[in-house]
């Protein structure tokens, strides 16, 4: 299932960067994101390299997600694919 990072979590004062908000296209209800909550998902870098997260919670009540990934994300990862591990 591929998914797309839409932004950081945080509010107007302050920025997590490790918390991003993914929107995947098959999800639109709160109720079939709860089922995603424990997933693994892997966002690649344009060198290559692999950071991977976990879906943590929905996020609003259209099917967006949150997800926590091991460590700070790049400003470049905006408007990116991710891949849900299964």
């Amino acid at each position: 299932m591929e998914g797309t990072i839409v932004n950081f979590r945080g509010s107007h004062k302050t920025k997590s960067d490790n918390h991003m908000i993914v929107k995947v296209k098959s999800i639109e209800s709160r109720e079939k994101a709860q089922k995603l909550i424990g997933k693994i998902v892997s966002w690649k870098s344009p060198a290559n390299r692999e950071i991977k997260g976990k879906v943590a919670n929905s996020h609003g009540n259209s099917g967006a997600l949150r997800v926590i990934f091991e460590k700070g994300m790049p400003g470049q990862a905006l408007g990116t694919k991710i891949e849900l591990i299964e």
